[in-house]
């Protein structure tokens, strides 16, 4: 459980090296009130606690399914006909036909944990299972939803909670599949579960509540519209054209590709969240980033499933706006995230360092880090991604004696942090002043892993 500093707690951190919005400062005081921070002094003097090592904001996680951690493995088996995202899918079903609220709950604790020791420190999760095995609705319509409040409580994880609708199987409101019961809610249905949702939050500091319509294929148009205006300030998140056979359903329902379909048909603005949105043609690819609308990019995930490859190349160079996330939760690696996205660009451009706006010698560590940071924290719709006065005091602390980073300085940590040392190099993670990860190790990850290997052996019983 988090330590709770009480109402009206100050306390003056004083770290060695700092990222800061105007670039990087020496013996960086942060004046920190009830997970807030105050105050930010460069060159430092006076008293305070001393941390070693080099301060990074916080990265946001702005795509996450969390029970999926438990499932991280049993989908590597090749089947008997071609693999695809689709065979991944049926796998992912049976595996939560089991899981229970105590499951769910301790599979998630377990996976944000995880999250904060690789260096996410604040979350948007994207939770679709809303009911019982069977379909029906827990007597709490919003347990689950309470479940993954409880877990962010225990990992001590920033959180914006984002309760998905999900009412058919195909495009044109098709009926849903007996694999989707778990997820399936009207209208109605939904209000309800989105107001227990909202009062799950409120033992946790600084949550967000928001909504995700699933994707274009699991909400018809008359759904997402007022699903819109159902939270109408929280962030809105919603699938989109992951996988070519999406695309080519969306075509033979409305004659439009699933991003050029939403740009026309829904007021697409800075508070949406475009989740993968791999497969796009340049029209659309300039018309998403005109939108002001975050790109939500999974890149471990979409290598894993087989997705493709965002076009983040031409989507930057027109100003768009995109964040980092960890989806099917495979691996939780804030700076492999940010590597892999490069690394995708470079093997399909037959390239290197194509993240980048700006002049030749500019750090692609830096420009990853950057804009992941401003855009998950557009995204989560929190104050957050930045070592400023008014920000949620989330830090993710490098350890300055590490040898891959030891003999670097300025932008290069940075550089050498997302694509030498990656989460190795992290000491300390700090989520809304308090020290949650020492020596690089959660201070709950023993409780947590228990539960978790509790959790899995029920599953198996």
């Amino acid at each position: 459980m988090r330590a709770n500093y009480g109402v009206g707690t100050m306390r003056r951190l004083i770290f060695d090296h700092a990222l800061l919005p105007d670039g990087w400062a020496d013996r960086v005081a942060l004046t920190i009130a009830d997970g807030w921070i105050e105050k930010i002094e460069p060159d430092a003097t006076g008293d305070g606690e001393r941390i070693a090592g080099i301060a990074l904001p916080g990265m946001p996680d702005l795509h996450s399914h969390a029970f999926q951690r438990g499932m991280a493995g049993l989908a590597e088996t090749r089947g008997p006909a071609s693999d695809s995202f689709w065979t991944w899918r049926q796998v992912m079903y049976r595996f939560l036909d089991r899981l229970t609220p105590e499951s769910v709950e301790a599979i998630s604790a377990y996976a944000m944990m995880q999250m904060v020791e690789g260096g996410f420190t604040a979350l948007a999760e994207f939770h679709y299972l809303h009911h019982g095995p069977d379909g029906q609705p827990y007597a709490d319509r919003a347990e689950l939803s309470a479940r993954i409040a409880a877990a962010a409580q225990a990992s001590g994880i920033g959180l914006t909670l984002l309760p998905v609708f999900y009412a058919h199987g195909g495009f044109g409101g098709l009926p849903p599949t007996e694999g989707q019961r778990r997820f399936v809610n009207d209208l109605d249905g939904f209000a309800r579960l989105l107001e227990g949702a909202g009062k799950a939050l409120t033992a946790l500091p600084d949550a967000r509540l928001g909504l995700a319509p699933h994707s274009l294929r699991a909400a018809t148009p008359e759904e997402i519209t007022a699903l819109a205006g159902m939270v109408p300030d929280g962030p809105v998140h919603i699938h989109i054209a992951e996988q070519m056979q999406e695309v080519e359903s969306c075509l033979a329902w409305s004659g439009r590709r699933p991003v050029e379909w939403l740009l026309e048909n829904q007021q697409v603005d800075g508070r949406w969240c475009l989740v993968h949105a791999t497969h796009l043609l340049p029209a659309e690819t300039t018309a998403m980033a005109a939108s002001g609308a975050v790109a939500g990019l999974c890149p471990l995930t979409e290598a894993n499933l087989g997705d493709g490859i965002f076009d983040g190349v031409n989507y930057l160079a027109q100003g768009g706006r995109y964040g980092i996330g960890s989806d099917s939760n495979i691996e939780l690696d804030a700076p492999g995230e940010l590597k892999m996205l490069e690394y995708s660009q470079r093997l399909r451009d037959r390239g290197r360092n194509l993240m980048v706006r700006g002049q030749e010698g500019a750090s692609t560590g830096r420009a990853l880090y950057d804009a992941a940071l401003d855009g998950g924290a557009q995204a989560l719709g929190r104050r957050i991604g930045a070592l400023a006065a008014g920000h949620r005091a989330d830090i993710v602390v490098l350890d300055a004696n590490h040898p891959d980073i030891a003999l670097a300085r300025g932008d290069r940590w940075l550089d050498s942090y997302i694509f030498v040392a990656g989460k190795s190099a992290i000491d300390r993670v700090i989520v809304g002043g308090e020290i949650l990860v020492e020596g690089g190790r959660h201070r709950a990850r023993d409780a947590l892993a228990a539960r978790y290997r509790a959790a899995l052996d029920g599953l198996r019983g």
